[in-house]
């Protein structure tokens, strides 16, 4: 079930990909990085990562202007 979440979330970077999402105080490893494009709003570019935690699938979303991270969408392939 795809859930629309569009709340900020913290994110570790190594090498310039996602590593962990840390959402509601709980830490989540992610193990794949998938689909990885950007797209401009104004002046502002948005690099925005697919990628998999366990069961879940996360769209994260950077803000380059601010580097706040907001996490999009939330996909339980459990449910």
């Amino acid at each position: 079930m795809s859930i629309k979440i569009n709340e900020p979330v913290s994110v570790n970077l190594v090498s310039g990909n996602p590593k962990w999402v840390l959402w509601h105080g709980r830490n989540y490893k992610i193990d794949k990085i998938g689909l990885h494009h950007t797209y401009r709003q104004g002046r502002t570019l948005y690099h925005v990562f697919s990628a998999t935690a366990g069961s879940l699938f996360f769209r994260l979303v950077l803000n380059t202007d601010n580097l706040f991270w907001r996490l999009e969408e939330i996909f339980d392939e459990l449910s």
